[in-house]
């Protein structure tokens, strides 16, 4: 094997550096879609990326792309990364460790003298997180096709403002929203993906296991059930007669949990996430009600299952309290599996790199769901403290994060020096 160092040191100092740029004060970060401190953020990566010697290059929705040629660039690339968009209030590590990683395997490959035979790829996805739209893994969906350029186009934000307002905005070469069409990927443009991530979840700590391998990855649901009853005054109004909109949400959001619960799937999950009400006043009668249902599992048939329960426990309720309702599915995605091949090489390297791994699924979802659909994918995982994410206190150390890049950095030589990735 190659002989690489892994400079964790610099790679910290990255880390530390691009949680700077941020809406929220340290040790939070936020960085929301085409925000000002998120276009910030991406010319400071691909500042970066120059730095390395890579060529750059940006689509029509704002996937940022940073090349290292091969020696036969006739054969598809194998790609890698991740995300730098961060929920509001967030950690420095979600989606940075598997972009500002993967640019230090690249730099570690090439300080080892490596020439790759294919091209290597590194990708910074646009809005794998769903704040600005609510639809999480924008980027990747269009790039895979999992997701209508004019549907995208007509995406709008809680302000009003449409996705090619913004795309305007960011400074896009053509923001116009017919050219989304052509953000999606040709046939056999990438002969395989691998994106190193942090876990997200606390399983590789709890093991001792320094690397796990993702088989498989949850395939997401969301949904938006609008609920209408009768407003009116808190004292006035007698138990009996009310058509309580707010006591049928939180009965709905119970049935979620119970669906959840005995899908008879491990994997399954269910969450009310967005709970909105009004008049939203002490003394006065819920009388209009908005809930947002997240709703995943590693198997489709036990999520469809389960799910059909929730619809017809939000029929019963209503009926019986006298609520109209109406439910919009924003998404319905199926989980995807992992490439047989790709876990096996990254099995291979742990090996050949004397750690031990854990073969896991992946409960949250990540832009390699929807490439998934473009090319064979597989998933690195290194470990969180506590298993914690999505918070100020996510944290992965500067060596667990290290031994991930070495992982990835030997995996993308072994798919790239192939005659087939």
């Amino acid at each position: 094997m190659l002989n690489l160092a892994i400079d964790d040191i610099r790679l910290q100092r990255w880390i530390d550096e691009l949680a700077e740029i941020s809406d929220a004060a340290p040790p939070a970060v936020t960085r929301v879609l085409f925000s000002e401190v998120d276009l910030v953020a991406r010319r400071w990566v691909k500042q970066r990326f120059a730095e390395e010697g890579l060529s750059v290059r940006e689509d029509a929705v704002g996937n940022i792309f940073a090349r290292w040629a091969g020696s036969s660039d006739s054969q598809p690339a194998v790609a890698t990364g991740s995300h730098i968009d961060a929920i509001p209030n967030a950690g420095r590590f979600d989606g940075v460790v598997g972009v500002l990683g993967a640019l230090e395997a690249f730099s570690a490959l090439r300080r080892a003298g490596f020439k790759p035979r294919r091209a290597l790829e590194l990708i910074v996805f646009t809005a794998e997180e769903p704040t600005r739209f609510g639809l999480g893994c924008l980027g990747s969906r269009l790039l895979s096709g999992a997701i209508d350029p004019d549907r995208a186009a007509a995406l709008i934000d809680a302000d009003g403002v449409t996705l090619t307002q913004w795309r305007t905005k960011a400074g896009l070469e053509d923001a116009r929203a017919g050219k989304l069409a052509s953000v999606r990927l040709a046939p056999g443009h990438y002969g395989a993906f691998v994106e190193l991530h942090i876990e997200q979840g606390p399983l590789l700590e709890r093991r001792g296991v320094p690397i796990g391998i993702v088989t498989a990855i949850a395939g997401p649901s969301s949904y938006r059930v609008t609920l209408t009853g009768e407003g009116g005054h808190a004292g006035a109004v007698l138990m009996p007669d009310r058509h309580d909109a707010g006591l049928a949400g939180a009965e709905i959001a119970l049935a979620v949990e119970r669906a959840a619960q005995t899908s008879g799937s491990p994997d399954t999950v269910g969450t009310t996430g967005v709970f909105r009400q009004l008049p939203n006043a002490v003394n006065s009668i819920p009388c209009d009600v908005t809930l947002e249902i997240d709703f995943r599992d590693t198997l489709l048939d036990t999520r469809t299952a389960a799910w059909s329960r929730v619809e017809r426990a939000i029929a019963d309720i209503c009926d019986r309290r006298g609520v109209r309702w109406d439910l919009e599915v924003i998404n319905a995605n199926p989980p995807a599996t992992c490439a047989p091949v790709l876990v096996e090489t990254v099995t291979e390297v742990c090996r050949a790199l004397g750690l031990t791994c854990d073969r896991m699924v992946s409960r949250a979802y990540h832009d390699t769901l929807f490439m998934a659909q473009v090319c064979p994918t597989t998933m690195i995982f290194v470990p969180c403290r506590d298993g914690v994410s999505h918070r100020p206190d996510e944290y992965s150390s500067p060596e667990q994060i290290a031994t991930g890049v070495a992982v990835l950095a030997h995996t993308l030589a072994e798919l790239s020096s192939a005659a087939q990735a």
